[in-house]
């Protein structure tokens, strides 16, 4: 240890918090419990006064929630648009014009996983895999696409590649940056995300195809019927149950499952013509104006990145994607019910908008407020109640008592934060180990001369492509499983090789490319 610093009983106990926390995560546990209990025992060792370290128990997730709140108010308002859209029929449209591109099996692959991903990066993978599952897969299976192959594809791109940037609604990068401290960019962040994401994505989908490619079969109804007459086990079941956050309801939010999946042209006009018929041209611009709106925004993003048109500074950019999808919603219900219904109607979206957001992120406040602990600066002084410059830098005071054994390589340092990504992500939640991956590259950054958001990054992809939904069984890759008829073990078996190739490669790419 060096001479300058000084570890106090309070660095001791918040080590053996995060040391409990990984271990519950690794033993698939809920860290609620660990994070709340940790919290309380770290204040106390560190003011000795019980009424503080009561409190800090309160102020960790109110902490936590002041920073992550435009977080959960994206969710709440991407979730309203959709379940607008879903009364007009809007979503079903968006989609159905891809069942005549699936000529093949080889085809029907590359527009599954283009069509997730598209769809996860702006509404997460919750209205992906139903939506997708529900009428694409059929037309997929019925052009001779395996059914593990399109689980595949699904998985990958809506999981994994999507998921783990998240670069529309911006939680994984919010909540990494909010980690990894004051100093990290989130937009940096984010497009590193977007980058390391695309890499590791674009190379696991090309391996899944290559191994997939001589299991497909020429086009036929008689695949699709035999497709059809398969039914799920209690393995799936079984396997949800074992799960710490309610993965399954995540990504199945949207409603679809309780649908049998849209097999033919006729059934998929029979789901549209539910709209009511005065409807039906709201239905079809609605379809049409919420893709290009979010390619608007997307445009305007690059743009001011690049330095044109207007600079979008700190939250703006997750403030505008939440802007659009607010009025989007608000015209929906307008178009679909008339003024009088529709003052209701948005309402009742925005309400079941924020119960998703709480339901889906909720528990990640009280785990983020025990990192947040440890972060020092402002959020730790807002946990302990102290003056911030009385707020100790736990993690970092640490890290830096243990400089000496920490090797002084960037490849070996990235790669062990992404080892500490991927173990967090063992417990299914590929979000809950986003504050201790972002903590811990703000820590090791400085002392191995990398950028804390290129560490950040790097954490990022193992939580998320582990726990998020491709390598994790218990995670919510049962609703792709269950979906797709088939065993979630053999998703898991045959994306293995594949994304843990690309997460090797996107890596050694970061330390090349931000080192």
């Amino acid at each position: 240890m060096t001479s300058h610093i000084t570890i106090s009983a309070a660095h001791w106990v918040y080590l053996a918090g995060v040391a409990i926390i990984v271990v519950t995560m690794i033993l698939r546990a809920n860290v609620v419990v660990p994070s709340v209990v940790a919290t309380l025992l770290v204040t106390l060792a560190w003011t000795h006064n019980p009424v503080t370290a009561v409190g800090s128990v309160f102020n960790a997730s109110f902490t936590a929630a002041k920073e992550l709140f435009n977080i959960f108010l994206v969710i709440a308002m991407m979730t309203a648009l959709l379940n607008a859209l879903k009364v007009l029929r809007s979503d079903i449209r968006m989609v159905e014009p891809f069942r005549a591109v699936m000529k093949n099996g080889h085809a029907a692959y590359f527009v599954l996983a283009a069509i997730t991903y598209v769809i996860s990066l702006f509404f997460w993978p919750t209205p992906a895999v139903p939506l997708v599952s529900a009428v694409l897969l059929p037309a997929a299976i019925a052009a001779g696409l395996p059914p593990i192959a399109g689980a595949m594809a699904i998985a990958i791109a809506g999981q994994g590649m999507a998921l783990s940037s998240d670069y529309v609604i911006g939680v994984a990068p919010g909540i990494s940056a909010k980690a990894a401290g004051a100093a990290v960019n989130i937009a940096v962040l984010a497009d590193r995300a977007l980058v390391l994401s695309l890499i590791t994505g674009s190379i696991a989908l090309l391996l899944a195809y290559i191994s997939i490619r001589k299991s497909v079969l020429p086009p036929s109804n008689s695949l699709l019927e035999r497709w059809q007459a398969q039914s799920s086990n209690g393995e799936l079941a079984r396997i949800e149950a074992e799960g710490t956050f309610d993965k399954a309801e995540i990504a199945r939010g949207t409603g679809y499952e309780s649908r049998e999946p849209l097999v033919s042209d006729a059934q998929v006009c029979k789901e549209l013509s539910m709209a009511a018929r005065k409807s039906v041209g709201w239905s079809k611009f609605f379809a049409i104006a919420t893709p290009l709106a979010f390619l608007c925004v997307i445009a305007l993003m690059m743009m001011s990145k690049l330095g044109y048109g207007h600079d979008l500074k700190g939250g703006e950019a997750a403030a505008l994607v939440g802007g659009v999808a607010a009025l989007l919603m608000v015209c929906a219900a307008f178009a679909t019910e008339g003024l009088r219904k529709a003052l209701d109607s948005s309402a009742g979206h925005i309400t079941e908008g924020f119960v998703f957001a709480f339901r889906a992120m909720g528990s990640v406040l009280p785990i983020a407020g025990f990192f947040f602990l440890g972060a020092g600066g402002d959020l730790a002084a807002s946990i302990l109640n102290v003056p911030v410059a009385q707020a100790p830098s736990l993690l970092f005071e640490l890290i830096q008592s243990a400089q000496g054994w920490i090797p002084n390589n960037h490849v070996m340092v990235a790669f062990g934060v992404l080892v500490v990504g991927m173990i967090t992500g063992i417990d299914g939640s590929g979000f809950a180990g986003l504050p201790l991956t972002g903590s811990l590259s703000g820590a090791l950054a400085p002392g191995a001369g990398l950028d804390p958001a290129t560490l950040a990054a790097v954490g990022q992809m193992g939580a998320v492509w582990t726990g998020g939904g491709t390598l994790i069984a218990w995670s919510s890759l049962i609703a792709v499983a269950g979906f797709a008829r088939v065993p979630v073990f053999q998703i898991v078996n045959s994306v293995l090789v594949p994304v843990l190739v690309g997460l090797g490669v996107s890596t050694l790419c970061a330390v090349m490319l931000w080192s």
